[in-house]
């Protein structure tokens, strides 16, 4: 396992965390997940206030200065060794947060977490919050100078423009995002939050980065020799930007694959230069005039389809055949809120708005209306929505 250190934390954290949002069936499936984790090498857990009983069984693993009741190589592994992180939603006012922290360490069974996230700060009702004067991030201040956090930084779903002013209001030591080869619209703020020394966390890379545990076929041919998991964590590790990458297993097998590239953070080679390389080619002439460039232009849409999403999906499944994820995806629009916001495409009314603002000329309306067909389903939710 390589470590990295986390911005401006200071911290040395696995190039691999655990999320565990999904180890949830039981204590025990959630203990031996964390167990093995710790014995292959990461140090640092994460946790949500809003993962159903994932800070509660986490918790189960915890003793206030004890040593954490892991053994590696037959030797207890000492709390200041594991790194803890919970994330808790932005909240209008000091009293709540402060409740909610309070919550957290109770059922974490800890004095204090090294990293405090506030958790999907994602609108810009949010970022007003965290900027209002006591709000939310007084508890939050007080909780550090009293040692109970360590380090404090944000997750966020959000639209480009406001995960750049949460970054630039200072507050943060780091940062939670998504951003994966097939989703690089976020690279401003990787850089963004790299200029201002901040550790940077990518969000579930092989879920969220394309469901690429099972990908379709001809993905897996494209990227051969290589699997399209891989290669994406090899995007990503060959960044040296970025700190750590989650991983969530929703059982401790899960974690075998990932880590077999634990050690792998030199440039990208160039085997895998060529392997990336192909994959554009193959997407520029799968969609030929229908190709998507994602550059925003065409927003806002009067009907609040988030277009260049939806678009991008749409790439993904002509190209790559990645239509099980663009249907995943997808069906989250309409049910996820400002997880995961926008109306469906076949909201359009074609009021043909968007369609001077599009400097590759694309008929939006009919490819919006593909979009729908092909990937349109029955509906979708966040785990812990």
């Amino acid at each position: 396992m390589l470590y990295r250190r986390f911005g401006k934390t200071n911290l040395r954290l696995s190039v691999f965390s655990l999320g565990t949002m999904r180890a949830n069936a039981s204590p025990e499936n959630a203990w031996q997940t964390i167990q093995k984790a710790i014995v292959l090498g990461i140090n640092h857990v994460e946790t949500a206030r809003g993962y159903g009983k994932s800070e509660e069984y986490l918790g189960e693993a915890m003793s206030n200065d004890k040593p954490l009741r892991v053994y590696a190589v037959g030797l207890p592994v000492p709390r200041s060794q594991v790194h803890i992180t919970t994330k808790i939603p932005p909240t209008p006012d000091a009293d709540t947060m402060r409740r909610y922290i309070d919550e957290s360490l109770e059922r974490l069974k800890l004095d204090y977490v090294d990293c405090l996230g506030i958790h999907g700060l994602n609108t810009w009702e949010h970022f007003n919050w965290v900027k209002a004067k006591g709000g939310c991030m007084q508890a939050v201040q007080e909780a550090v100078a009293d040692g109970r956090v360590r380090h404090v930084g944000f997750s966020t779903h959000a639209p480009l423009e406001i995960i750049l002013a949460a970054i630039n209001t200072d507050l943060f030591e780091f940062v939670n995002l998504h951003y994966y080869y097939f989703f690089q619209r976020n690279a401003e703020a990787i850089q963004q939050a790299f200029e201002k020394d901040m550790g940077v966390f990518i969000i579930s890379p092989a879920d969220k980065g394309g469901r690429l545990y099972t990908p379709p076929e001809t993905l897996k041919d494209l990227c051969h020799p290589f699997s399209p998991l891989k290669l994406n964590y090899r995007f990503l590790l060959s960044d040296p930007r970025i700190t750590t990458l989650s991983v969530g297993p929703a059982h401790p097998n899960e974690l075998t694959e990932p880590l077999q590239v634990a050690e792998c953070d030199t440039e990208l080679t160039p085997e895998e230069m060529t392997v990336f390389q192909r994959l554009e080619n193959h997407q520029r002439a799968a969609l030929e005039t229908d190709k998507c460039s994602q550059c925003y232009a065409c927003l806002p849409c009067p009907e609040n389809i988030n277009i260049p999403e939806v678009l991008r999906l749409r790439n993904l499944a002509v190209a790559y055949d990645m239509t099980d994820f663009g249907q995943y995806r997808y069906r989250m629009f309409e049910n996820a809120g400002h997880w995961f916001p926008g109306m469906k495409a076949n909201r359009c009314t074609e009021c043909g708005e968007c369609l001077p603002r599009c400097p590759e000329n694309l008929d939006i309306p009919a490819l919006l209306q593909d979009a729908h067909n092909r990937l349109n389903g029955p509906s979708g939710r966040r785990l812990w929505s």
